[in-house]
């Protein structure tokens, strides 16, 4: 069945009915290629652990959806990958990418928050994608790449390209991709000659060291997939979040009321409207029964991690917002060897940025009718637009 543009304008209501029928169905994607979608808590859950669904396109069938294709240097990331190369790269850059490094960027990210609001004043209407939800991931993943204060603006503006196409400019994300690559080939040069205490200059050396195993395009790829996981995901992560609770009051007030449950209450938040509608595209290697239904090998099976986030046979009334849930278990970040690398990070400035948001304001509410925007995707759920108003007064 042909579902595209209804997975784009109402993803849940598609699942809810595509769940209540048979766990699996065969759809078209939106290059017009087959898929076979999967809805059911159970089974996406064992999908996601099962080792016959490959993520290495070398096991793909002509014909199938096959996602994102990139160039051959920045395809070698861990999204394409299945052990051991997955094993081994994930290890070599877990070296760099440590609870350590996340923990200390706590009282930066904290800061960055509070400049980033401090700009806003104290009243005002703003889209707090462009000034919030966007700017204090980026910031964050150019301040842990190392990308030089001077380069930002272009940064920002390639990223941009790419979470949100220009429809007026339908080269615009190729070119940015194209930019990227030209800037991080000159970057990765400057850090091998002045390394510094970062990310990359930490990959570098993983890359650089007699026990590396990373090559040139294996290094670039991650780059890239860290760049587009720390910052898309989290933007979306943050945006959602913020929509959320401004639909909600009395959670909002909770919240107000005990700002020590927003660490916990980013589990429900991301269950209910996490950034990934679907985990990244696997073809089996082998033929599969899944939920009853035969998949042949070859063929490409999407893992929705919303719909399995909303099974009423894994959380009760699942559709409903609930800070007291215990979500624990929820698929939004993954499960098992592909469990998202970058998920601690994006989980930290989750919380900072609602409890620094909280903070400041004591008034917050959508700014009219027109006031949110979503990107037009299958694949992820993240707000383009999130016109809010706000006010830092005393309440009455």
């Amino acid at each position: 069945m042909d579902l595209a543009d209804d997975l784009i304008t109402d993803p849940y209501g598609v699942y809810d009915r595509l769940r209540t029928v048979s766990p699996v169905h065969q759809v078209t994607g939106t290059d017009g290629r087959p898929a076979w979608i999967v809805t059911r808590y159970a089974d996406v859950r064992a999908g996601l652990a099962d080792p016959r669904l490959s993520l290495d396109k070398a096991n793909a069938l002509p014909g199938n959806y096959q996602g994102l294709q990139l160039p051959p240097a920045l395809d070698a990331n861990l999204l394409n990958m299945d052990p051991p190369d997955h094993t081994r790269i994930r290890r070599l850059v877990g070296r760099a990418f440590t609870s350590r490094r996340v923990e200390q960027m706590r009282g930066p990210i904290r800061a960055l928050a509070d400049k980033l609001l401090d700009a806003l004043g104290q009243t005002g209407t703003v889209d707090l994608i462009s000034a919030y939800a966007a700017p204090l991931p980026v910031t964050v993943i150019c301040e842990l790449l190392g990308v030089p204060q001077e380069r930002r603006g272009d940064f920002r503006g390639w990223v941009q390209a790419l979470i949100a196409p220009d429809p007026d400019r339908p080269t615009a994300a190729r070119e940015a991709v194209v930019a990227m690559m030209h800037f991080f080939t000159n970057l990765v040069a400057d850090k091998r000659q002045r390394p510094e205490d970062d990310l990359l200059s930490s990959l570098i050396a993983v890359h650089d060291g007699q026990d590396g195993r990373l090559n040139e395009d294996e290094l670039m790829s991650l780059v890239f997939l860290i760049l587009n996981a720390g910052f898309a995901n989290t933007v979306q992560l943050i945006g959602n979040a913020i929509w959320t609770l401004l639909r909600h009051p009395d959670q909002l007030a909770a919240l107000r009321a005990d700002p020590s449950r927003i660490a916990g209450a980013v589990d429900e938040l991301v269950r209910l409207e996490g950034p990934a509608l679907l985990a990244i595209r696997r073809f089996p290697t082998e033929e599969v029964t899944i939920g009853g239904v035969t998949v042949p090998a070859g063929q490409t099976v999407l893992l929705s991690l919303s719909a399995a986030n909303r099974d009423p046979d894994r959380f009760s009334d699942p559709d409903r917002l609930d800070l007291e849930r215990d979500a624990t278990g929820h698929l939004a970040l993954g499960h098992g060897i592909h469990y998202c690398l970058g998920a601690p990070l994006a989980r930290v400035e989750t919380e900072i940025a609602l409890a620094a948001l909280l903070d400041r304001f004591s008034r917050l509410a959508l700014d009219g009718e027109e006031a949110v925007a979503w990107r037009p995707s299958m694949r992820s759920r993240g707000l383009t637009r999130l016109g809010v108003a706000y006010h830092s007064g005393a309440e009455g």
